[in-house]
């Protein structure tokens, strides 16, 4: 009889402190690998930023034109024949990001954080220096995909964020109500979702539980979805919450109530009583105050403001379109829904094998 090989080690019954053991290499590998990539990237897009310096100088004081980017692009792929991004569109990029970018000290400690192409989306999409930090920043904080940040760009993001109607300042200590006051916007673009004005309530939550991934990316950083119709039961009778979150930052649940009309101030009521029912029945004691975000088709702001003056818990107001008028060029340059939640599929299975 020949002999029986012995069972490969991935086989054999192993003590089981090296499960845990194994995780804690696969994590310490995955990192050190994203700290590698980081250090590439930021070398290449310093590099970048100094060519294109380099450009802009030789250009001022020696008064050389355009075609000198197209020899320099034919010299230096000549001497680096394996190198990419030496074309002359790129290095023309590499012109426009130096002069849009003048201050090296920006450069190190936020732009070159950033991928080139992240940055080449700045440029072409953004003429303000402050709108372009603004997004980086935004970009680096939430690890935007190049095809999200070019959705929140087209979708106006920095002119919503932040911009909720709260009482936050008067019911949150700081600064845990200057952080929940820009977790908010106003309004947000559910536009996604393919209903007309006319959708029911009903309909608009199984839409967005449906794109679940692309209305967290609306609603930004920090928020995790808990569920929809939330059950609680208060005195032997059964509410349901439309749209129950916790937001990972802010460390407390929200509660998102959906009114397809005008606000009226009675609606907070209605959210202020699911807010004392998951206080009491699913908040943990470590966890902040609930957070209650009443989203309506439409308000008066003034009535809104009124209506949060007296009111002793935390709560935002803010508008919803489900309809918005782009033109047809944009239209055609954003992402669609499938792409992104690809690309955020992707990206959380590379993560959870890296663990």
């Amino acid at each position: 009889m020949p002999d029986k090989k012995a069972a490969p080690a991935s086989l054999q019954t192993m003590p089981e402190e090296y499960g845990h053991w194994l995780n804690e290499l696969k994590t310490r590998i995955h990192n050190a690998q994203q700290r590698a990539a980081r250090a590439v990237n930021r070398e290449m897009v310093l590099l970048y930023w100094g060519l294109g310096r380099d450009i802009l100088d030789n250009q001022a004081r020696q008064g050389w034109g355009a075609k000198v980017i197209d020899r320099l692009s034919h010299d230096l792929r000549t001497a680096f024949p394996e190198m990419k991004g030496l074309s002359p569109r790129n290095l023309k990029y590499m012109r426009a990001f130096a002069e849009s970018w003048p201050d090296a000290e920006i450069v190190q400690q936020a732009v070159a954080q950033l991928p080139w192409g992240h940055n080449v989306v700045l440029l072409d999409k953004l003429n303000s220096p402050d709108e372009r930090l603004w997004y980086a920043a935004k970009a680096i904080e939430n690890n935007w995909s190049r095809n999200v940040l070019v959705m929140q760009i087209e979708t106006r993001a920095i002119e919503r964020h932040g911009k909720a109607i709260s009482n936050f300042a008067e019911r949150l200590p700081a600064p845990l109500s200057d952080l929940a006051r820009e977790s908010l916007k106003d309004p947000y673009r559910l536009d996604f979702l393919g209903l007309g004005e006319e959708a029911q309530e009903r309909a608009i939550e199984d839409a967005l539980v449906q794109h679940i991934t692309r209305f967290l990316l609306e609603l930004g950083a920090g928020f995790a979805y808990v569920g929809k119709q939330v059950l609680v039961n208060v005195g032997g009778e059964d509410f349901y919450l439309d749209l129950l979150f916790y937001h990972l930052k802010l460390r407390c649940y929200v509660v998102i109530e959906l009114k397809t009309g005008k606000f009226k101030p009675a609606h907070l009521g209605q959210l202020g009583f699911y807010m004392t029912a998951v206080n009491k029945q699913v908040k943990h004691e470590a966890d902040n105050p609930t957070i209650g975000m009443l989203l309506c088709k439409d308000k008066n702001e003034v009535v809104a403001e009124y209506a949060l003056t007296d009111n002793q818990q935390p709560m935002g107001i803010a508008e919803y379109r489900l309809v918005e008028s782009l033109p047809e060029n944009l239209q055609t340059s954003l992402p669609s829904i499938e792409q992104i939640e690809q690309e955020l599929a992707i990206k959380h299975k590379a993560a959870v094998r890296g663990k």
